[in-house]
């Protein structure tokens, strides 16, 4: 973690796509602003939640989501996306992601399988 002015900085950011239930478009636009807001503090990672329509009807946001951050990621402009259900130590895109954002190391998702959540490395 770095220091600014006597305050510690998280690599790691969190951000709640799901809150005020919007719809899928506007949870997309919301992501675009917090994936250029994250750069612009200096993070080196964003882990959203999205949820993962337990209701049965949901999971919307989930799946365009992620649907958008893979195209994000094959152009280049993110370095790689990371579902909750695949966030493990035994994973090597993980593992590689705790040497660009060691804050991951410790986040209450690890080894949970969660895949109402997703991690995005800057």
């Amino acid at each position: 973690m770095r220091q600014r002015e006597g305050i510690r900085m998280s690599k790691l950011r969190e951000v709640n796509l799901e809150h005020g239930l919007p719809t899928a478009d506007t949870a997309i636009k919301h992501l675009t602003f917090e994936l250029r807001h994250s750069r612009s503090l200096g993070c080196t990672a964003l882990k959203i939640i999205h949820g993962y329509g337990s209701s049965g009807t949901g999971g919307r946001i989930r799946v365009e989501a992620r649907r958008y951050l893979q195209r994000l990621k094959d152009r280049g402009e993110v370095c790689d996306v990371i579902p909750g259900e695949e966030f493990s130590i035994f994973q090597a895109a993980t593992l590689s992601a705790f040497r660009r954002c060691d804050d991951l190391r410790r986040d209450r998702d690890l080894e949970r399988h969660n895949n109402g959540v997703t991690f995005i490395l800057l």
